[in-house]
């Protein structure tokens, strides 16, 4: 009988660093996992905060070649001009210095 009870501890004792080992591996694979998905979000928002300036800019040049004057206010951009973005992930703001000034423009990220 005390040969079974120290066999079956050994053998609870051989498990356990292997079990050790497959936790350790197990939370390595998820930081890993975790540091990619933090990167391709924050790739994501790059590109995305690059697109609204370039469309920004574009919508401010086409106004300007079109009706002579550039927009009096972001709200005449998204109106006449259709831009759209994510007002809960971007801040604009747009500072119209005189109809043939170009305008100040600055795009903030908000932080979530």
């Amino acid at each position: 009988m005390p040969d079974t009870q120290f066999g079956k501890r050994k053998s609870i004792l051989k498990k356990i660093p292997g079990l050790a080992w497959t936790i350790l591996l197990f939370v390595l694979v998820m930081g890993i996992f975790l540091f990619a998905v933090t990167n391709i979000s924050e790739d994501t928002a790059d590109r995305e905060e690059t697109a609204l300036t370039t469309a920004l800019n574009r919508a401010i040049v086409n106004c300007y070649c079109v009706e002579g004057t550039y927009p009096p206010s972001l709200d005449y951009i998204k109106t006449n001009y259709g831009l759209i973005y994510d007002e809960d992930i971007f801040f604009v703001d747009y500072r119209a210095i005189g109809s043939n000034l170009l305008p100040d423009v600055t795009i903030v990220r908000k932080e979530q």
